[in-house]
């Protein structure tokens, strides 16, 4: 078993029962752990499974909010100091136009490429973009190749946008990454967590479920 799971079972089995749900709470903010495994450790550790399922599904969203709308400040900043550069960029190639230069074009379009690649990393998966970015060799930010769970992320995206991808995105990689590559692909901030938050509810209520059916099957 995961040592880091382990922390947290015992930490939550030997704790009062009042500061149970903080753990399972801060427990469902650690990605590959999260909602799903978190209300597992919950319950194993004979907390209500209600209780367990609701304390990690918050642990969870709370770490998803804070990534996002960090993620989402980043962005913007990029964009605009992006839009910063194509406006000075213009402005010198107005200049070299009206000097009679042809090669002031030059400076624009680069620019203008080069923002685009810095605004859409290759994090960046969605209308369109997605296809693009899992079809030139699964690379990353640097020319790195992506993770699997990365790249099958962004299929998902391609295929069935947000909300599939937010909904199936859990059987690739964590939440928290999830969020991250759809801040980056300008997915709107209100959209992101309406679709991770519904994502965060299923998969832990279907853990949830498990476990405690589990555990009743093996005290009957």
């Amino acid at each position: 078993m995961n040592p880091i799971i382990e922390f947290f079972q015992g930490l939550a089995a030997q704790v009062p029962d009042l500061l149970q749900p903080f753990i399972i709470a801060a427990a469902g903010a650690i990605p590959f752990i999260e909602g799903e495994i978190s209300s597992i450790i919950g319950v194993w550790a004979g907390m209500n499974p209600v209780l367990a399922g609701v304390a990690g599904a918050i642990g969870n969203f709370i770490c998803v909010t804070v990534i996002v709308l960090l993620g989402a400040r980043a962005r913007r900043a990029v964009v605009n100091r992006q839009s910063e550069k194509r406006e000075l960029a213009a402005v010198g190639v107005g200049a070299g136009v009206g000097s009679g230069s042809v090669d002031g074009a030059v400076p624009e379009a680069s620019a203008t490429r080069n923002g685009s690649a810095d605004v859409l990393s290759p994090d960046s998966a969605a209308d369109g973009n997605a296809g693009d970015t899992v079809t030139e060799g699964h690379l990353g930010e640097g020319g790195k190749p992506e993770s699997k769970g990365r790249v099958k992320f962004k299929k998902f995206l391609t295929r069935f946008g947000v909300p599939g991808a937010s909904l199936l995105g859990p059987l690739a990689i964590p939440t928290q990454i999830t969020s991250t590559i759809l801040v980056s692909a300008g997915v709107k901030t209100s959209w992101i967590l309406l679709w991770q938050g519904i994502a965060i509810i299923a998969w832990t209520t279907l853990t949830t479920l498990i476990a405690t059916g589990s555990l009743a099957l093996l005290a009957g």
